[in-house]
């Protein structure tokens, strides 16, 4: 009988930050159940193992970080060290294959052939975007000098599970440009649980202002000065509206759109800025907005755009790229371009407009989502027709 899968969650058991790659990595967690086993490379231990009790509460945590970097506390340390000299731990379970959810560290990367050598079935990694090769200006210098290493290290697996046809089609181009090719990629877009609450001001409801939510990292990819000038304008010509701002900051790329956010605080505007928080939080913050707006350039997917619409909210955001994709289907209003003056006139449009903004909402409720326990099967499955690979680079 086969054994269970392998989940690597190396950095995600060990943050507690809930940005877009983590969210993925907790959710296909909980989707699997226990037909996956969770495991970390210990760079202490110098070994792959299995998750420990103080690293499934780390997964388990609704509370999110102000820091999205892996945390391993100093006991747990000497505890690999101490094991790496004198016990280490005990081997990994027999498994029928391995996924990958994470984009993986230089040192995992390292540990990589180790696992494979475990892992008699296949192997399988997801991927996002390849925006630190398309955007480097709106990406930590860091990050960019890594990703084409990275890259190459995707072509040991036996198949990539793309999160969208923009992000399938950005890798296959990198490897025929610069790799002759690599394992097969298929799209797989994520899937979105229903939410736990329903909305308390739908279709824009209520006396008091409307509530505009954009959930996202404060980060420059993320657009959000264009979208901080593009209220500015609107308050400016007299709109009311309250700007509700969620997600983790990124200081390296996001610094000036905070200083713009605290300005404008300072200046008197309506915006609420929550930092990150977690999912019981975001699931209210869903609820108590009439609609939102993701002004991101480039995603891979764009998870808020489909948990917008879920909610039944309407959604401001790009037509082009995978978050057009997302939007295929209704209940966005989409914009060509996502300067501050296209933003400033579609959010204007949804303020004015409830009518636009209920049919909106409409369209959004008759959508059919596809759930995490969806995405899991649909994963799984693609993953036992794929072809064991004879050469590995």
């Amino acid at each position: 009988m086969p054994g269970p899968l392998l989940l690597d969650l190396s950095h995600t058991s060990h943050t507690r930050a809930r940005t877009g790659i983590q969210r993925v990595a907790r959710s296909l967690h909980a989707a699997l159940g226990n037909r996956a086993v969770p495991i970390t490379h210990d760079p202490w231990e110098g070994v792959w193992r299995r998750l420990e009790h103080w690293e499934m509460a780390s997964l388990a945590a609704d509370h999110s970080a102000a820091q999205r970097g892996a945390r391993w506390p100093l006991l747990a340390r000497l505890r690999g060290r101490w094991r790496r000299e004198f016990r280490p731990t005990q081997t990994l379970p027999d498994s029928s294959g391995l996924i990958v959810p994470e984009v993986f560290s230089s040192g995992a990367a390292a540990a990589l052939p180790d696992l494979f050598a475990r892992t008699p079935g296949l192997r399988v990694a997801i991927f996002h975007d390849a925006i630190p090769l398309s955007h480097p200006e709106h990406t930590p210098a860091k990050t960019v000098a890594r990703f084409p290493s990275y890259l190459a290290e995707l072509r040991a697996f036996d198949g990539i599970a793309a999160v969208s046809e923009e992000s399938r089609h950005a890798l296959e181009h990198y490897w025929r440009v610069h790799a002759s090719g690599g394992p097969p990629v298929q799209a797989i877009p994520l899937g979105v649980d229903p939410p736990s609450r329903t909305g308390t001001r739908a279709d824009g409801t209520g006396d008091t202002p409307p509530i505009v939510l954009s959930v996202g990292s404060i980060e420059g990819r993320k657009n959000h000065l264009a979208l901080l000038e593009a209220c500015e304008q609107l308050w400016h010509q007299g709109e009311r509206f309250t700007l509700h701002l969620v997600g983790l900051a990124n200081l390296e790329t996001g610094a000036a759109a905070l200083a713009r956010i605290r300005a404008l605080q300072s200046a008197g505007r309506p915006i609420r800025y929550d930092g990150p928080v977690g999912e019981a939080a975001l699931q209210s913050a869903y609820a108590g907005c009439d609609f939102t707006v993701y002004p991101s350039i480039a995603e891979g997917f764009g998870l808020p755009v489909i948990e917008s619409l879920v909610h039944g909210k309407p959604c401001v955001c790009s037509a082009r790229g995978a978050l057009g994709e997302s939007a295929q289907g209704g209940g966005c209003l989409t914009v060509e371009s996502v300067a501050a003056a296209d933003l400033a006139a579609a959010i204007a449009q949804l303020l004015r407009e409830p009518s636009m903004r209920g049919a909106l909402a409409t369209a959004a409720r008759q959508r059919r989502f596809k759930t995490w326990t969806d995405y899991a099967a649909e994963l799984t499955a693609w993953m036992e027709t794929l072809p064991r690979r004879q050469a590995r680079h």
